[in-house]
């Protein structure tokens, strides 16, 4: 074949176009190292353990206490209500690190739509250590409450992702979803009520401030405040699970308010870090 010169500078302009694409680095994402840790490292996963083994430890002793209980909306005289626990769904129950990933891959964000395909996949699997807690906590007659802000639409699909591991008493009565009715918003004190109303809540179990008590939509400082005000609570009746992926800490960084830009909202939480002020010249 004769290679003109017209040809020969047409496969220049091509294999450089080739070699550039290869060479172009990954677009960045301020979820990537937060989407690594939760999926591979081994200490998002022993902490996980340790937290759902430390309640374990202490379910007997949460039992046998008639006068225990984890709920801020329980009132009046719960004593001789049969116990329960309650849970949160996401990333306390379920792994949902491969929606965030695909997030991070994929170079996009968070949106309703795409979540909702998510979570009718039902692919979630379990938070290390919650499965062992669940049951630990129904063979022991302790009924397994799971509060999520998952929609109304997203139950069935949330129920058959619990069911198909095996995780106790996961039916339409003890998965509560947000909308399930009308007062059941995203603040969940109105079902942790509903709950503690033939309950005894005497654990709860979360990933997000939320998941304990409504009162989280202050500053940095005033959320520091209100976990300041239960610190008898974390680690007994209270029990957090690691996120660094999503959750109100982020919001509060830049006011709660999402209207913001991108980039102004990473310039609040660039404002917000405590930062090292360098080496003196």
């Amino acid at each position: 074949m004769k290679l003109t010169t017209k040809s020969f500078g047409v496969a220049v302009l091509l294999a450089g176009s080739a070699f550039g694409a290869q060479a172009q680095e990954p677009a960045q994402n301020d979820g990537l190292n937060a989407s690594l840790w939760y999926q591979t490292s081994v200490e998002y996963k022993t902490t996980a353990l340790s937290v759902y083994a430390g309640a374990q430890r202490l379910l007997d002793a949460a039992i046998g206490d008639h006068g225990w209980t984890a709920a801020l909306e329980q009132d009046g005289n719960y004593s001789a209500k049969p116990p329960a626990i309650i849970l949160d769904v996401d990333e306390t129950v379920l792994d949902n690190s491969a929606y965030q990933s695909w997030v991070v891959t994929a170079n996009t964000s968070y949106s309703s739509k795409t979540w909702a395909a998510f979570v009718e996949d039902a692919i979630s699997t379990p938070t290390p250590g919650a499965l062992e807690l669940t049951k630990a906590a129904a063979d022991k007659g302790v009924e397994v409450f799971y509060l999520t802000n998952r929609k109304a639409a997203e139950e069935a699909a949330t129920i058959k992702n619990l069911q198909e591991y095996g995780f106790p008493y996961a039916d339409a009565d003890h998965v509560m979803v947000r909308g399930e009715k009308e007062e059941w918003g995203s603040a969940k004190a109105t079902r942790r009520e509903a709950v503690a109303a033939d309950f005894r809540v005497i654990m709860m179990f979360g990933d997000n401030f939320g998941d304990f008590t409504d009162d989280i939509d202050g500053t940095i400082d005033e959320r520091l405040e209100v976990m300041d005000k239960y610190a008898t609570y974390w680690g007994e009746r209270w029990f957090m699970l690691p996120n660094p992926t999503y959750g109100s800490w982020e919001s509060a960084a830049f006011g709660n308010d999402w209207k913001k830009s991108p980039e102004a909202r990473r310039q609040d939480k660039l404002d917000a870090l405590n930062s090292w002020s360098g080496p003196k010249e």
